[in-house]
Formats: C-alpha cells, sequence, structure tokens
C-alpha cells in the first residue's frame, strides 16, 4: 500500500512516514492540554508520603480544632 501512494506522489517510503509523523504529532499537539492546579507545586522531598507513618500524622485534622476530625 505505502508503495502504491509513494509511486504514485513521486515519494520515497520514509518520505511518507515522517509526513504521517508529523500530521500525528501536529494534530495532537494542537488540542487543549488540561492544567491541574498544583501539581507539582507543593514537594514534601519524599516521593510518597505514605510509605511512612510518621509523614501521615495529623492527616485530617483540622488545624484550627486540634485533635478533631473534619
Amino acid at each position: 500500500m505505502l508503495e502504491q501512494v509513494a509511486a504514485r506522489q513521486g515519494k520515497s517510503i520514509s518520505d511518507l512516514v515522517r509526513e504521517g509523523i508529523e500530521l500525528v504529532v501536529t494534530r495532537h499537539s494542537q488540542s487543549p492540554r488540561r492544567k491541574w492546579i498544583g501539581v507539582g507545586k507543593h514537594d514534601a522531598g519524599v516521593p510518597d508520603l505514605s510509605t511512612n507513618p510518621k509523614y501521615m500524622d495529623g492527616f485530617g485534622l483540622d488545624r484550627s480544632k486540634r485533635g478533631k476530625r473534619r
């Protein structure tokens, strides 16, 4: 199939593949990118906070009402 298209257009198969890749990249880069609020802005310095219980100490507690869960 590629050989037939390449012959009709006077291009090499490599040229057709490159053109196809460019079309796919262009099409996907034009889609709107969603922004995630807060992603990557809060670095605790630990890859996974849940791996050590001390990092989860107090999680879910309301700071203004120490000891009470939300």
